[in-house]
């Protein structure tokens, strides 16, 4: 479980930077460069992801079961993470109505993902990991929306012929990843 907590603090605390510490941030950027910023943000990140997936995988083994999730459970999940495969290149697609509606699709979505992933599981490791995330991305969605309203960044409205390629990507990705990948990397077939 260690190293689970310790990648997190890595990977999460890395992405926490502009939540805690935006003009430290800036101050660095002007400091070292942003190719060289963007290098060292990249390297934590990457460090903090390997040590999140060996540790989540290693605390799995002996999981302490703190509840037995519902059984509708994965049903519930599958939902939102379809919503998440959908939001995640909407935040990259300009012009379409999940980013002038939610204005950070991505975080949102890592919000929808763990909190999916917290309902339909219920060992310790899945509540340090998902709600370490969904705590995250909430912290995350609110000072994103404070930033906005402080610079006044508005969001365009967005239409139908925008909102396709997000909406098609994410049904095809999902369904890929939930039922033929999730299994294989993870273990676990949420669909049987």
């Amino acid at each position: 479980m260690l190293l689970l907590i310790v990648g997190l603090l890595l990977f999460l605390g890395g992405h926490s930077v502009r939540i805690v510490a935006e003009d430290w941030r800036k101050a660095q950027i002007a400091r070292m460069g942003e190719k060289k910023w963007k290098a060292a943000y990249s390297v934590v990140s990457l460090i903090g992801l390997v040590l999140i997936i060996l540790g989540y995988g290693m605390a799995r083994r002996e999981p302490d079961v703190l509840w037995a999730p519902p059984v509708w459970a994965p049903h519930l999940t599958g939902l939102l993470t379809l919503l998440t495969f959908i939001l995640f290149p909407a935040a990259h697609a300009p012009g379409n109505h999940f980013k002038s509606f939610f204005r950070h699709p991505m975080t949102f979505a890592v919000a929808l993902w763990a909190l999916g992933h917290l309902i339909a599981n219920g060992t310790l490791n899945a509540v340090v990991m998902f709600g370490a995330f969904f705590v995250w991305a909430v912290l995350d969605f609110a000072a994103a929306l404070r930033r906005d309203r402080a610079e006044g960044v508005i969001y365009p409205s967005g239409t139908l012929s925008r909102d396709v390629m997000p909406v098609v990507a994410g049904v095809v990705i999902w369904a890929v990843f939930a039922f033929f990948l999730h299994g294989w990397l993870f273990g676990v077939k949420p669909f049987g």
